[in-house]
């Protein structure tokens, strides 16, 4: 009872805060200049981000595959996958969408150490990549960030990135844990294989350069052109503010990230929140092939 009242209150405080974020970033745009904005943007733009969507979620699934060989078919597991994504963009702060694929996983293998590894290795190779691009197209668009307070943003988040890493993997925190002891053993026994790494990495970056490609066709479905560089530059770094576990769906503090980078190439804060907001709706009408999967998946049990 008490977990599921902290949950609740958990809940209802990154309500308040989203809704206190989105409240702030609308006042400075105007709500009806920003959903003016969006009904005026071009279908096939929109329709392309959705299609994108999906497309990153099933060669995630393909990465998600090659770290769990011989255990589920690729449809079972972008099935789960999709199931996941759901959870994580319709129903946050209620259920995760990585417990909701641990659970299924789980449930179909019986193996809780190798599930955990396998979803925790998924997601970090894929911000190994986010990462990775921001480090490679930072010193291409430094002008952007010219006598501007937020230049430290990008080599900050790239050590703090580095260094954290080293801390888990390096040091082997947690080994006397006998869970974490398992998930390390799995981490270590993909040390020896770098065929693996290097296509998961390369997926890793099909995925990312989707959501990024997204974005930049959304900007063109607006009217507002934006250069390419800078979605490779400001994306990775948004998607990061966005994770930070004080909002629902990162509602309200993406909408802020993405008013102050784009802004730093003269984007207009009316135009940049109505940018965020359609990448969001994108994002949630992919999802929803997640809630027809879940449908199906809790019809077959």
């Amino acid at each position: 009872m008490a977990l599921k009242a902290n949950r609740i209150f958990l809940l209802f405080l990154k309500l308040t805060v989203s809704s206190g974020l989105l409240y702030i970033v609308l006042s400075r745009t105007g709500l009806k200049q920003v959903f003016s904005i969006i009904k005026g943007m071009n279908l096939y733009a929109f329709i392309s981000a959705i299609l994108l969507y999906i497309f990153a979620q099933f060669i995630s699934t393909v990465r998600w595959k090659l770290l769990l060989p011989g255990v589920l078919g690729i449809r079972k597991l972008f099935s789960l996958y999709l199931i996941g994504s759901f959870f994580n963009t319709i129903l946050p702060g209620l259920v995760g969408g990585d417990a909701v694929k641990a659970f299924y996983l789980y449930q179909a293998t019986g193996r809780g150490s190798l599930t955990l590894a396998s979803i925790f290795m998924d997601r970090y190779l894929g911000f190994v990549m986010l990462i990775a691009i921001c480090a490679i197209a930072f010193p291409f668009g430094y002008s952007y960030f010219q006598d501007s307070p937020i230049a430290w943003t990008p080599p900050l988040i790239v050590t703090a990135f580095i260094i954290v890493s080293l801390l888990i993997f390096g040091l082997r925190l947690g080994k006397r844990i006998k869970i974490l002891s398992e998930f390390y053993d799995y981490f270590h026994s993909y040390r020896n294989q770098k065929g693996i790494i290097v296509r998961a990495l390369v997926i890793s970056a099909l995925i990312q350069l989707s959501g990024i490609f997204a974005v930049y066709v959304l900007a063109f479905g607006l009217g507002e052109p934006i250069s390419f560089l800078a979605c490779l530059i400001f994306l990775p770094l948004i998607v990061m503010f966005t994770m930070i576990p004080i909002s629902i769906s990162g509602v309200g503090l993406r909408e802020g990230a993405f008013v102050l980078f784009f802004g730093l190439i003269g984007v207009r804060p009316d135009i940049a929140t109505a940018l965020s907001l359609s990448w969001f709706l994108a994002i949630t009408a992919g999802s929803l092939l997640g809630l027809i999967e879940y449908i199906r998946y809790r019809k077959e049990k």
